[in-house]
């Protein structure tokens, strides 16, 4: 029979809301329960997604990946395999969509993006699931990312035109093999999809890409000029990039931005500008404090994410599915 439910009578559809947070009010028990509620609400769910950049579901009945598999696939969004990426974290598959989040040591953080930013292939979805919650710390940093460009146009108008105009290019290093303990491990092998050298430089240039081999067998590459701010429906203006993981996290690149970042016409960019960047989106951060069974759905267009380190004996498990729009 129809199975039908009221928790959504609260959704307010307003761009100012975040994150949404839809908690079942225990009419939801089985994981078919869970996929039949999502598909007779999902235009519903979906234009909240729009709204607010985010959504929580907590208490739903979803204890592992292949129940994660299932609730997030009736959204019907489009799947985006880890795989066909050009990511270079770090993961392992659980399904052929499900894969662990980036598995870098406890004690690192991960400093806000949008995913896949930093390369010209990306989601339109990201959807997160915790199965273990850390003992202490290890929430998601989520920020909307209409919030940071807003304010950011306010504090240094110049710079931030110019950001839009002259878009960014990103040097990434590929290690020769998978290094788990880096929150950029993945082997250039990996990242590309490739098993050769001369693969890698046909793949690297079909894409737009310069690089440089180095002498530990590693691959710097460097993008075109990728979009920094980018307009989405309505004229809305969102800060989309992976420029505040790459200065905070990226080795080596606080000290010395060139060394990962430049405006797209090669210029650099002023490091006074990069803190600002990052004051800014760390004033309007929500700090997601995961509970067992948690399901988040994020625009990516539309919101960063990041991850706090953690501690404790508890291992941390944080599963995640792509998605196109």
């Amino acid at each position: 029979m129809p199975y039908t439910s009221s928790m959504l009578v609260d959704l307010k559809f307003s761009a100012q809301e975040f994150p949404t947070i839809i908690v079942n009010d225990g009419s939801v028990e089985t994981v078919e329960q869970a996929k039949l509620w999502v598909s007779e609400n999902v235009e519903s769910l979906k234009k909240e997604l729009g709204c607010s950049g985010a959504i929580l579901f907590r208490g739903f009945p979803v204890v592992d990946a292949q129940d994660f598999d299932d609730f997030f696939a009736a959204f019907e969004y489009p799947n985006f395999t880890y795989k066909e990426s050009l990511s270079n974290a770090v993961r392992v598959n659980h399904t052929e969509y499900v894969f662990t989040a980036n598995e870098a040591p406890k004690g690192v953080e991960i400093y806000l993006h949008n995913e896949m930013a930093q390369t010209p292939i990306y989601p339109g979805i990201i959807s997160l699931f915790c199965e273990n919650a850390a003992d202490h710390g290890g929430e998601t940093v989520i920020c909307r990312s209409d919030f940071v460009y807003e304010r950011l146009l306010a504090a240094e108008p110049k710079l931030t035109a110019e950001l839009e105009a002259k878009g960014i290019k990103y040097t990434t290093m590929m290690p020769a093999q998978d290094a788990p303990e880096s929150g950029q491990g993945r082997s250039w092998r990996g990242t590309l999809s490739v098993e050769s050298i001369t693969e890698a430089e046909e793949k690297l240039g079909s894409l737009g890409y310069s690089w440089q081999w180095n002498d530990d067998g590693s691959l710097s590459a460097q993008t075109s000029a990728l979009p920094a701010i980018r307009t989405l429906e309505a004229g809305r203006k969102v800060f989309f990039n992976q420029i505040i993981a790459a200065y905070s996290g990226w080795k080596g690149v606080k000290d010395n931005p060139s060394k990962a970042l430049c405006f797209g016409d090669d210029s650099e960019i002023p490091k006074h500008f990069l803190e600002t960047i990052v004051g800014i989106a760390n004033d309007v951060s929500y700090n997601l404090l995961w509970q067992d069974g948690d399901v988040a759905i994020v625009d990516n267009n539309l919101a960063m994410h990041g991850r706090l380190p953690y501690s404790g004996d508890r291992k941390r498990k944080v599963l995640v599915v792509l998605g196109l729009e």
